[in-house]
C-alpha cells in the first residue's frame, strides 16, 4: 500500500481505494495531484481485481473500487454493494508481450510463434482480466497447447511483470501501462498486441455503499473524469471511452 498525504485540516477525510494492479502508475500520479488541491488523504491498495472483489463481498472497508474489468463492478451493483449511478469506465486497457531483454522481442509475435523462449508469464485469468486477455491471444493464435507447459502465472499483473523483470520468465503478457509512458518503452523489448486478438479491456470503477465518506468519494470520482486525470491516464498508454453527446 502507499499513502498520499496532504496537510491535515479539521474537514479532511481519508479514502481507502482498491485499484487493479495494472493501474498503479497512473493512479499514484492522479491521487497525488488530487491531494495537492484537496485537504483529503488517499490510501491506495493495489492488487488483483478478483481478490479485491472477494474482499469487498466479505466486508472490506474500501470506499472506491477501480477494477480491471466491467464484470466485477457490475456484480457488486447486483449484490447491492455499490451505487449503480457511480459506475463508469475510467480506462480502456492495452496488452503487450514484453521481455526485459532488449533483443528478445522484435516488435512482433515471432518469438511466440518460433517457440524461442523458456518461460511465458501471464496473470491468472481467473483473477486478472489481463490474464484473460492473454489467454484470448494464445487461443486466437492457436498457441495455447504449445505454450501451456511453459506458463508462469502471476496472481495479478504486477506480479507477472516482476516474473519477467527478474528473469524468472523471459517473456510475458503485461499491461502496456507497465512498460510504456508517453509512448516510449521504458526498457526491454515489446510487441503491442493488436486489440483484434483479445476482448476489449474496459476498466470500470464504482463507489461502494458502505463508504462513510460518500461526498469525498464522489469528489474523487469526478476528478477521475476531469482533464488532469485524463491526461495522466493517456500518458500511460490507455485510451478513454468517447463520451456520449
Amino acid at each position: 500500500m502507499c499513502t498520499l498525504l496532504m496537510t491535515s485540516s479539521s474537514k479532511a477525510e481519508e479514502l481507502l481505494v482498491a485499484v487493479a494492479a495494472n493501474f498503479s502508475g497512473p493512479m499514484q500520479e492522479i491521487a497525488e495531484v488530487f491531494t495537492q488541491t484537496q485537504p483529503h488523504k488517499i490510501q491506495l491498495a493495489f492488487g488483483s481485481s478478483g481478490k479485491f472483489f472477494a474482499q469487498i463481498v466479505n466486508g472490506a472497508p474500501y470506499d472506491l473500487f477501480f477494477s480491471a474489468d466491467q464484470t466485477k463492478p457490475q456484480a457488486l451493483i447486483d449484490q447491492n454493494l455499490a451505487l449503480t449511478s457511480s459506475r463508469f469506465t475510467y480506462a480502456l486497457g492495452a496488452l503487450a508481450l514484453w521481455s526485459a531483454d532488449p533483443l528478445k522481442i522484435n516488435n512482433d509475435a515471432s518469438v511466440l510463434v518460433s517457440d524461442n523462449f523458456n518461460k511465458l508469464a501471464l496473470a491468472n485469468p481467473k483473477l486478472a482480466p489481463y490474464g484473460l486477455a492473454a489467454m484470448d491471444v494464445l487461443i486466437n493464435m492457436q498457441l495455447m497447447e504449445a505454450s501451456q507447459k511453459r506458463w508462469v502465472q502471476g496472481e495479478n499483473i504486477a506480479q507477472t511483470y516482476q516474473f519477467i523483470a527478474s528473469g524468472n520468465a523471459d517473456i510475458g503478457f503485461v499491461a502496456v501501462s507497465q512498460i510504456m509512458q508517453n509512448a516510449v518503452l521504458k526498457k526491454g523489448s515489446a510487441w503491442i498486441v493488436p486489440s483484434t486478438l483479445y476482448r476489449p479491456i474496459k476498466q470500470d470503477a464504482v463507489l461502494l455503499k458502505r463508504s462513510k465518506h460518500l461526498t469525498t468519494a464522489k469528489l474523487f470520482m469526478d476528478f477521475m473524469q476531469g482533464p488532469e486525470a485524463s491526461h495522466i491516464i493517456r500518458s500511460f498508454g490507455y485510451t478513454l471511452e468517447q463520451k456520449q453527446p
